[in-house]
């Protein structure tokens, strides 16, 4: 477990807000350094086979002004790419998603450790009812997993079983400790301690659920 907890720390999250098409957006920010140059990071979350090994399979249109669609999850458009160092993406659900309410932009740079660092925003306009229930969490646990993923696809490791890894007690742990984070960022950006605390809880059952 420590290895998978360790990726978990070593990445920095941020909560604030952030201009869309269609007005301002929450928006929630991780920062963390990858051991791999910024030409292999670049690769991994821009060839669809690399995607498919840590993320989810892709197809579409991929380039800029074509549409995405992952596999079970977002779809949308491509709206910036500047290799190996920017992307940025409309992030919908649905086909009834209003466009221009959610965007994901990755970003990356050469790190002075060595190494890539890496930065992933992601603004989106949320339901106020949902949003005070889950708080950033809701967002951030799940880029929380996926940058794992990530990192353990560039290390040349992976998670084998998606369905078991997320059923073990290592990934329930990570999710508890990544919406703890995410309560940490919230409480950071001025919000409400009481309003927080319910918020964590919530974003905490909904990602480890009680065992059937």
């Amino acid at each position: 477990m420590t290895d998978v907890l360790d990726e978990l720390t070593a990445a920095r999250r941020e909560v604030g807000t952030g201009p869309l098409p269609a007005g301002e957006g929450s928006t929630v920010v991780l920062r963390r350094r990858y051991d791999a140059e910024v030409e292999d990071v670049w690769d991994a979350v821009t060839t669809p086979e690399r995607l498919s090994r840590w993320f989810l399979p892709v197809s579409g249109d991929l380039r800029v002004g074509g549409t995405y669609q992952l596999v079970g999850n977002a779809a949308g458009e491509i709206l910036q790419c500047q290799p190996p160092r920017l992307l940025r993406v409309s992030w919908l659900y649905g086909e009834d998603a209003p466009r221009g309410t959610s965007e994901v932009e990755v970003r990356l740079a050469p790190s002075p450790l060595g190494g890539t660092e890496f930065e992933l925003t992601h603004t989106a306009i949320v339901d106020e009812e949902f949003q005070t229930k889950y708080g950033p969490g809701a967002t951030g646990v799940g880029w929380d997993l996926s940058l794992m993923g990530l990192a353990l696809h560039l290390a040349g490791g992976g998670i084998e079983d998606p369905a078991e890894f997320e059923a073990s007690e290592e990934a329930r742990e990570f999710s508890r400790r990544s919406a703890e984070a995410w309560g940490r960022a919230h409480l950071a950006a001025g919000a409400d301690p009481e309003q927080v605390a319910a918020a964590v809880e919530a974003t905490t059952k909904f990602y480890v659920p009680e065992p059937a």
